[in-house]
């Protein structure tokens, strides 16, 4: 504003000094008045020089602050140097993973020992069961075998009742026989055409036959029934052995397979979780990362627009510097022509 009015001001002198060189021609007025106005002019011309290279000045060194700064801030925008650290990251995760392999192989060889235990408390379950039937076999026979020993001693006591029947009717053949021998010892012979008696000894021997025939046929059919029940049991035993252990194979590969899917299952969740966790620690970092970059770009941006507007507000004043000392240099020139004319 000073230095347009002072042009308005040296427009307004040279108006005058035209007008008095078209007046009454005071010389010496007009010669001190030119020789004052060249002076301030000077002057002026000097001191708005000397601030145009001063405002110069400034501005190279605000573009030397600006490089400084930007070399100084330039290389913490870049991202850091990770690499000193994956060495390290590598050996952890190795660490983890044979952790995790030896975990695995432990709760293998603690599920191998279950299923073993499982197994032996599998087989003991089955012999006791098998004890057990074996048990109610044998209550199931005893009353047969009280049946049988029963029947031997009917047999025994019907064996004594005819020993002890033959022996009297034998006494009594035997007295029979003498008593007719006596009678027989006489003069007079008496001839009696009877019939002969029953022979009581083949008549014993035949009931004896019968008996141990009887007895013969009975042990034998219980012999063979007891055999075939007994066949039948073990027959029932060994196929009911056979399917439990078919069975108790089949639930074994089936825990086997489901211990081994269990792992790998929990194997995949553990990489997961470590996954998820790396992630989400890259994630963070990143983040963090990303917003001291952004609040750096931020002060960067806001910095630049500070110093866009103050080299703006410079450019301004230095063209409005500019325009006034070219109309400076056009006075001048008119001054001088003006002078020379």
């Amino acid at each position: 504003l000073g230095f347009s009015s002072g042009g308005i001001c040296t427009r307004g002198v040279g108006g005058g000094f035209s007008r008095a060189s078209a007046g009454c021609g005071d010389g010496i007025l007009l010669v001190n008045n030119e020789k004052a106005t060249m002076q301030n002019l000077n002057d002026r011309l000097a001191s708005y020089l000397d601030k145009v290279q001063l405002l110069e000045g400034d501005n190279a060194d605000l573009e030397c602050k600006i490089r400084e700064w930007c070399a100084k801030v330039g290389p913490s925008c870049e991202p850091r140097d990770y690499s000193c650290f994956h060495k390290e990251i590598e050996n952890l995760q190795n660490q983890i993973l044979c952790a995790a392999m030896e975990t695995n192989k432990i709760l293998l060889n603690i599920d191998n020992n279950r299923m073993t235990a499982d197994d032996f408390r599998v087989k003991y379950e089955t012999e006791c069961g098998l004890r057990q039937n074996v048990d109610a076999d044998i209550c199931n026979l005893r009353p047969v075998l009280d049946q049988l020993a029963s029947c031997k001693t009917d047999l025994q006591l019907q064996c004594e009742a005819l020993t002890e029947e033959m022996c009297c009717l034998k006494t009594n053949h035997e007295e029979e026989t003498n008593c007719l021998r006596k009678q027989a010892t006489g003069d007079v012979s008496v001839e009696v055409n009877a019939c002969p008696g029953p022979d009581l000894r083949k008549i014993l021997e035949d009931l004896r036959c019968q008996y141990e025939t009887l007895m013969e046929r009975n042990r034998k059919e219980t012999e063979q029934w007891y055999a075939c029940k007994v066949e039948e049991v073990n027959l029932e035993v060994i196929t009911s052995s056979q399917e439990i252990e078919s069975s108790n194979k089949q639930v074994t590969e089936l825990r086997r397979q489901l211990q081994a899917l269990e792992i790998n299952v929990q194997a995949q969740l553990t990489m997961k979780e470590n996954l998820e966790s790396s992630l989400a620690e890259t994630e963070c970092r990143y983040n963090k990362y990303l917003a001291e970059v952004q609040s750096q770009i931020s002060c960067v941006e806001q910095r630049l627009a500070e110093i866009r507007a103050e080299m703006e507000c410079q450019n301004q004043e230095y063209k409005t510097l500019l325009d006034v000392k070219c109309r400076l240099e056009q006075e001048i020139q008119t001054y001088h022509c003006l002078l020379e004319g």
